[in-house]
């Protein structure tokens, strides 16, 4: 490696807003996050589905569309 090219490379603190602190090392120093792997419900596995009012209805309701039917054979 060539010297006096690389950018300093050092401890970093990582603050997710659910509570979490992540040690790792960084360029970038310390910094916080929105969300993490331990509060993203891809991870969690709690992914919530929420119709507020019936959004898919008006939706549907909107653009003409009818429900999901089988086709016949």
């Amino acid at each position: 490696m060539r010297k006096d090219i690389h950018p300093e490379y050092k401890d970093a603190t990582i603050n997710c807003a659910c509570g979490a602190v992540i040690q790792t090392r960084s360029t970038r120093g310390d910094y916080a996050i929105e969300i993490c792997s331990m509060c993203h419900p891809l991870f969690t596995g709690k992914q919530k589905l929420i119709d507020t009012t019936g959004r898919v209805e008006r939706f549907n309701k909107k653009y003409g569309r009818k429900t999901a039917t089988t086709p016949e054979a």
